[in-house]
């Protein structure tokens, strides 16, 4: 167990450059504009190896109890209420402020231990801002500089010397038992709700307003004796509706989290199908080789005909992907969560699958007999053998002759051919074709002496008949 240290204040303070500098690391969405961060984000502070702690992000507390602004304090309430230390970070630059001084009248509320820190102290005369802030009483205050990694020793010091030996919290690790699942999609699909009613919890900010998730969040579960690592997404739209900078990096968030993923959930919204923002999302999982599970979410809201419509629509335009399942699910009332992490089970089995080499080349030699390769310009492609390439996604590889100009259609053939044989469902499988190398080519025929003056006798003989 480790001990768990929050950092909260105002929004745009800063709290999101010193979570990245504590835990070395980008984890954290960073810009300029207030209010980036939303949902409670943990991480590890490494910096002492013998005393790890874990870290909590929080939103700015902005004052308002309605909307996003009042979700968002509720989570930074929430993690301040079990920490074991909370860092109340304040912008040096700007001073004191009314709402500081509400934070900070919350904070002796909560009867935490708390530490102030006094951030954005570069290019300011120090004493003038110690002087102005030690009207809050603190006994110690930390004066930092987050984006140049100004005062972090003292501020780690001061931090191990106030947290207890043990927390109540467990390490965020990167067990290899643990399945890894990112919820993606566009904005709006219900993202959050999906996460927070698999944890039981409003561990995620859930919101009709499109776009409420910023940053990609990872939560670990443990369900049915089963590890698990949840990462709610930011919504992907295309590239011509993005426009803020911010959205831009969520999206990049939301593709790194796709990379490290064992499992892509797809969500769509059964009330309007599939829509191009789908397929985009959809292209994201496809081009990283991850086992992928399509989730239609609301679809309690629908009528008998509609649901009739919906059914033709999915299968009218996921056609190219029949290899995954599709579960029809409803995340605001829990339906359909079983089917879904059953899906989820078997998609993963699938893609991290291993194979022997004979029973792939038996498989190979089956397909080349049924279907033998098409004749192009009067040459056949031989297929010599295949070997196994690798897992998630699994990959075959295959030797032979003439395959530059084996047809798409004949690898799509055997693609799914593989696919059927050895029941792979709800992943994607790569077929690379390796073409051996002529030993003989760009090599030049030298002849012996002897053979050139055969040559000469025979070419004079012809030319005398």
């Amino acid at each position: 167990m480790l001990p768990l240290v929050a950092l909260v204040g105002r929004p745009n303070v800063g709290k999101s450059t010193l979570f990245n500098a504590l835990t070395r690391s980008r984890d954290a969405l960073v810009h300029d504009e207030p209010g980036v961060t939303r949902d409670r984000h943990y991480g590890v502070c490494r910096l002492d190896p013998d005393r790890p702690f874990l870290l909590v992000d929080t939103g700015g507390i902005a004052g308002d109890e309605e909307g996003l602004a009042g979700a968002t304090a509720r989570q930074a309430r929430a993690a301040a209420a079990e920490a074991d230390l909370i860092l109340f970070v304040v912008d040096g630059r700007e001073g004191t402020s009314a709402l500081d001084d509400e934070i900070l009248s919350w904070l002796r509320k909560l009867a935490r231990p708390t530490l102030l820190v006094v951030n954005k102290i570069d290019g300011t005369f120090e004493e003038a801002v110690r002087g102005e802030f030690a009207r809050y009483g603190f006994a110690d205050m930390l004066a930092v500089s987050a984006a140049h990694r100004q005062g972090l020793d003292d501020l780690h010091a001061e931090v191990l010397e106030r947290l207890p030996e043990e927390g109540s919290v467990e390490e965020l690790d990167n067990d290899p038992d643990r399945l890894r699942i990112a919820f993606v999609g566009r904005p709006n699909v219900g993202k959050s709700t999906l996460v927070n009613r698999v944890l039981g919890e409003e561990r995620m900010i859930a919101s009709e307003v499109p776009g409420t998730t910023r940053d990609s969040i990872a939560v670990d579960l443990e369900r049915d004796g089963r590890l698990y690592r949840l990462i709610d997404t930011a919504g992907i739209r295309r590239k011509g509706k993005i426009e803020e900078a911010v959205e831009k990096f969520s999206v990049v968030k939301t593709l790194q989290a796709i990379e490290r993923c064992q499992v892509a959930v797809l969500m769509l919204d059964a009330t309007e199908g599939v829509t191009d923002q789908d397929a985009t999302v959809l292209g994201a999982v496809l081009d990283a080789g991850r086992a992928l599970v399509i989730a239609v979410n609301k679809w309690d809201g629908l009528t008998t005909y509609q649901r009739e419509q919906a059914e033709a629509l999915l299968e009218r335009k996921l056609g190219f992907v029949p290899w995954a399942e599709a579960v029809r699910i409803s995340a605001k009332h829990g339906s359909g969560l079983r089917e879904l992490f059953r899906a989820i089970h078997r998609a993963h089995a699938s893609a991290i699958r291993t194979f022997s080499t004979s029973e792939v080349n038996k498989a190979l030699e089956i397909a080349a007999e049924t279907n033998p390769p098409p004749s192009i310009r009067g040459h056949v492609s031989k297929l010599r053998y295949v070997h196994p390439g690798g897992e998630n996604p699994p990959t075959f590889v295959v030797h032979g002759t003439r395959l530059k100009v084996l047809p798409d259609s004949y690898k799509r053939y055997l693609e799914n051919f593989f696919r059927k044989r050895f029941k792979l469902v709800g992943t994607p499988v790569r077929m690379l074709f390796r073409e051996g190398a002529n030993p003989y080519e760009g090599k030049k025929n030298e002849l012996t002496d002897r053979q050139v003056q055969r040559k000469r006798r025979l070419m004079r003989h012809v030319k005398r008949k």
